[in-house]
């Protein structure tokens, strides 16, 4: 049960849908994974314009799926409402902070998921229990009904078992949605960063053969964007949540600490930094998406950890992942296999912004070479 917050029994034939815990439903309360807000929580009054969205084209909400407290780790622990069961291996994390969603589809308990991605938790769960996931573009799709974690950094994206569920999952949120077919003229960008196990950079490299020629980029502010993730979420968090601290005792240890963190973050002044920063990767990144298709690297640097290897700081999960959202592009998320383990590797296919359908449309691409 540790998969979902509540789960409901809606009738018809539609495709079946988890709804991250952090989203409206209208008639179900919005707990965030955490008890301070559960516990205040009052039933939705309308559901979130992408649940609206969704069942208006026939969807059937299958339940709120269990998440992170407070959207506030990517390991999908959670010490007041479960952790979900990583479907690939029990002893591993399910990732997060959509952890629910992303194991109510590689169980079947779904058919299509919804969750949101601030620093990669759309893409971490999906890439823990080998199913697909799509970060959008910043502002793309409405955050109205989304509880705010980081609100220029958050977004909302589809998961599903394969890319044809991450399609009919846009075509929720937006009527109509269609890939574009990859254009193989344009070469698929190799982003390499340090630290990522050589196994999962070779399995990157094999998946991407089968498309042909990849054109190996370097960058010179890849790395550094992390932290400038760590400093605008801790700003915007902290200006968030910082009011629950005040109820330490309905707060887990670790979520405490984190808004504590924020706080202190938020109030060494390195914002102006930051916001900065942030132009100056978006700036890189889109001169390496106009001479290419997408830019490709590993969604983790290792397989899904065990719980003891994942750090509080949530660095082993987020390292490669956040800074696609400092830049505010979409990012797709795809298993690829991985020799020698029974856990797959997962790749990210960076796009351009509002470039979803041209993703969409390379990841299926890759999905079908590797078949």
């Amino acid at each position: 049960m540790t998969t979902w917050i509540i789960q409901t029994d809606a009738p018809g034939d539609g495709p079946r849908l988890a709804v991250k815990d952090a989203i409206d439903v209208a008639g179900l309360p919005t707990t965030a994974g955490c008890r301070a807000i559960a516990e205040r929580a009052e039933p939705a009054a309308a559901d979130a314009p992408v649940v609206a969205s969704a069942r208006a084209r026939g969807a059937r909400i299958a339940g709120k799926a269990n998440l992170n407290e407070l959207c506030m780790a990517a390991d999908g622990v959670n010490p007041w409402s479960g952790t979900p069961v990583n479907p690939l291996d029990p002893s591993r994390v399910p990732g997060g902070s959509s952890s629910g969603s992303a194991v109510a589809v590689a169980t079947g308990e779904a058919d299509v998921a919804f969750g949101t991605d601030t620093s990669g938790s759309i893409r971490i769960p999906a890439a823990c229990c080998g199913i697909a996931g799509l970060k959008t573009t910043g502002g793309r799709v409405p955050l109205d009904g989304v509880y705010p974690l980081s609100p220029t950094l958050d977004v909302v994206g589809p998961m599903g078992r394969d890319v044809a569920a991450v399609v009919l999952g846009m075509g929720l949120i937006e009527p109509g949605f269609t890939p574009v077919p990859y254009d193989a003229s344009l070469p698929v960008a190799r982003l390499r960063v340090p630290g990522v196990d050589p196994a999962i950079d070779a399995a990157v490299d094999d998946a991407l053969r089968r498309l042909g020629p990849f054109a190996d980029v370097t960058s010179a502010h890849y790395e550094e964007a992390a932290t400038v993730n760590g400093v605008i979420v801790s700003a915007e968090g902290w200006e968030q949540n910082g009011h629950l601290l005040g109820d330490p005792a309905k707060l887990s240890g670790r979520i405490h600490r984190r808004i504590q963190q924020m706080k202190d973050v938020s109030e060494a002044g390195m914002l102006d930094w930051a916001l900065g920063a942030r132009k100056t990767l978006r700036a890189e990144l889109d001169a390496i998406l106009a001479r290419h298709a997408a830019i490709a690297l590993p969604v983790l640097t290792c397989v899904a950890p065990e719980p003891d290897e994942a750090d509080e700081s949530d660095l082993l999960l987020t390292a490669l992942t956040g800074q696609v959202n400092v830049a505010g592009l979409p990012a797709f998320a795809l298993p690829v296999p991985l020799p020698g383990s029974h856990l797959p590797a997962s790749v990210q296919l960076i796009g351009p912004a509002g470039g979803e359908e041209r993703l969409c449309g390379l990841a299926a691409a890759l999905e079908a070479a590797l078949a």
